[in-house]
């Protein structure tokens, strides 16, 4: 009997067309499209302070970001049996950099996150994730989403000094301006915009791992400049590129485990918080089950009728991967997209995730090269990331009909123009239920989405009723 017989009764790979070639092969192209959130999540997430002014380690980010895909998509693969890999979603710790954390410790923060992880394991463990999923409208959906890629995008023009804050001092209405006196100069801004074109044509030739060549690419070409420019550190920002005396280090696990669950409550109040972990909910009910489903789809593993053999284990461990990453400040994790890689090199089932999986174990030792990356090669992703998901949304939103156009545009508008993904989904929600009932198609709206919507309103009137 062949040693691979019970390797292959275990993840059906015959039974699903597949072989164990096309399995390993699938694993490395997942990890070598999705490797670059070993650095942007350490960047997004080191880059913010919490209220005390404290900012994590770059190194020990570096560590738990890694750990988590790691841990999150050996799971994936051993239990949901599914060639879908996971790591810190780009849009939450979005969220858990710019809005939780400056209103707490990052204790408390990541808190939050493993409580929304707790909710949507047990929102399947009860069966109502994918009924509280389908009482969100589609429309409504790809509004949030796109609005997430549009803040996404704005993350990374701002972080990499394509785009600067106009100083109050100057009188002027405008909040942003080109450069850092409306102009482009310098070295690392011109790192970024060749890194956005080198990006952006990888992807459109459909080269694999588009977006990690670009960042290794522009990295070396930051080393070079930097080499013969000496530039002060300052021109960088975060991260000066210089080369490592030695590449290979121990991990630092020093943020894991550093986790205060109901801590942030006591800073900003029950509703808000309790809003902070719906938010962090939606974000990663949205992302994961987009993904899993279009992955799914790709891969071939839904059925004729749309459903998705097994979809409640793979759900639990998506909620599972969610309060892990919490647990170890790396902020929620969820489905890459990226996965499809994987899928297009022939992957089918879990055993490509164990390939991945083991892929990122090995980089736990390769810290130091992972901290060398300049914002400015690592945020040409963030736009490239940014436009992907609007174009893979805006065309399922029916324009024609207002009552969810008109949300749709709301929610993906006041995302990146008031830096809040909360005000986006609340703004959308409450305007969905406004205009149904206005126009007397109150009846079509879900009564999940009332509950919501009011709860919405109530946290935007707060102030108001001198609650805050």
């Amino acid at each position: 009997m062949s040693t691979s017989a019970p390797m292959d009764r275990y993840f059906k790979i015959s039974e699903r067309g597949s072989t164990i070639g096309r399995e390993v092969r699938g694993g490395f192209a997942t990890f070598f499209a999705m490797a670059y959130i070993i650095v942007l999540n350490p960047i997004i997430l080191g880059s913010a302070k919490d209220m005390y002014g404290h900012q994590l380690d770059g190194g020990q980010l570096v560590t738990a970001t890694v750990l988590t895909a790691a841990f999150s998509t050996l799971l994936m693969g051993v239990i949901g049996n599914v060639p879908i890999a996971l790591a810190a979603g780009l849009g939450v710790n979005t969220v858990v950099a710019l809005q939780l954390a400056p209103r707490m410790s990052w204790p408390d923060a990541m808190g939050m996150v493993v409580l929304a992880g707790f909710v949507v394991m047990l929102l399947v463990a009860t069966g109502l994730r994918e009924r509280v999923m389908n009482a969100v409208p589609l429309g409504l959906r790809k509004g949030i989403a796109i609005g997430i890629g549009l803040f996404i995008l704005l993350i990374g023009l701002v972080d990499s000094g394509f785009v600067t804050r106009m100083p109050d001092v100057a009188h002027t209405t405008v909040p942003l301006q080109l450069g850092t006196d409306g102009h482009l100069h310098g070295w690392p801004v011109l790192i970024f915009v060749i890194g956005v074109l080198l990006t952006l044509t990888l992807i459109i030739r459909k080269t694999p791992g588009a977006i990690l060549i670009s960042i290794v690419v522009m990295t070396l070409a930051a080393v070079a400049v930097q080499l013969i420019t000496e530039l002060p550190a300052a021109a960088w920002g975060l991260t000066v590129p210089e080369w490592p005396g030695n590449p290979v280090a121990a991990p630092d696990f020093g943020l894991v485990g550093q986790v205060s669950l109901f801590g942030g409550f006591g800073k900003v109040g029950v509703l808000t918080g309790i809003l902070f972990v719906f938010t962090v909910l939606l974000s990663c009910f949205f992302d994961a089950m987009g993904t899993i489903l279009g992955v799914g789809d790709e891969a071939k593993l839904t059925k004729p009728d749309g459903t998705f053999p097994g979809i409640n284990r793979v759900l639990f461990v998506d909620g599972l991967a969610v309060a892990s990453g919490g647990a170890t400040s790396s902020s929620a994790t969820t489905c890459f997209v990226e996965s499809t890689a994987g899928v297009g090199e022939g992957a089918r089932t879990g055993l490509a995730n164990v390939v991945t999986g083991g892929l990122f174990t090995v980089s736990l030792f390769l810290t130091p090269l992972a901290t060398m990356v300049p914002s400015q090669a690592a945020t040409p992703a963030l736009v490239a990331v940014g436009f992907l998901i609007l174009a893979g949304s805006v065309r399922d939103i029916d324009w024609g009909d207002f009552t969810i156009a008109v949300p749709a545009f709301l929610a993906m508008v006041m995302m990146p123009f008031t830096y809040s993904i909360t005000n986006g989904i609340g703004i959308g929600f409450v305007a969905f239920a406004v205009l149904r009932l206005a126009t007397g198609r109150g009846r079509e709206v879900p009564a999940a989405m009332y509950v919501v919507s009011a709860v919405f309103v109530f946290y935007y009137a707060m102030p108001a009723l001198g609650l805050t």
